[in-house]
């Protein structure tokens, strides 16, 4: 039995196709929305791309506050420090995340972690000397 990687496909267009579209091309195998968004800020994408690019061949993480940025062909493979208000999340982009916003990889809240209850929190430890 012979198993063959399958290629990665995004509505039929394969991933080499899809590097040679600009970001306008690419919109139109979007959703209404990110299509619409794309369209609107297709400067600052552009600009985005561009500095990513100068930045790898330095070899620098390439650091943005931008978390609306949508996710294009040309990102795959970048990696990404997205801030999520504390600290710069390092993000591999990966095909599978082309369309989605950057935002959406680095998590604003994290897991809470829920400890023992306090003195006085409950009935059993209410009348407990506090020291």
């Amino acid at each position: 039995m012979e198993t063959e990687k399958k290629q990665f496909t995004y509505r039929g267009k394969t991933m080499d196709e899809l590097k040679k579209l600009d970001a306008r091309e690419f919109s139109k195998f979007l959703t209404s929305r990110e299509r619409r968004t794309i369209n609107r800020q297709f400067n600052d994408i552009e600009n985005f791309v561009n500095k990513c690019k100068e930045k790898i061949s330095k070899n620098k993480i390439i650091k943005t506050h931008k978390r609306n940025i949508i996710i294009i062909p040309q990102m795959v493979g970048m990696k990404i420090g997205i801030y999520n208000g504390k600290t710069f999340v390092p993000v591999q982009i990966v095909n599978e995340m082309l369309g989605h916003r950057l935002g959406e990889f680095a998590l604003t809240r994290g897991k809470i972690q829920h400890g023992s209850a306090g003195v006085g929190a409950t009935k059993g430890s209410k009348h407990k000397a506090k020291k």
